[in-house]
């Protein structure tokens, strides 16, 4: 299935959760905020999110700075 992901084309084997596809692009915990189809996903529904053909999905990672 062909999904994109943080604005690239990215091609998917298998069907995967929203969990599941952050769990591969990130390993960390906290400071993730998930958009599909620029719809924000709380974290709570990413388990029962399923990636669908098409998505358009947004992983972004808080960073600190000053």
């Amino acid at each position: 299935m062909r999904i994109f992901l943080n604005g690239r084309p990215s091609e998917l084997t298998e069907q995967l959760t929203l969990a599941e596809l952050v769990g591969r692009v990130s390993d960390r915990q906290a400071g993730i905020a998930v958009a599909v189809n620029a719809v924000v996903v709380p974290r709570g529904s990413w388990p029962a999110t399923p990636v669908t053909e098409g998505d358009r999905i947004e992983v972004v990672t808080a960073v600190q700075g000053g």
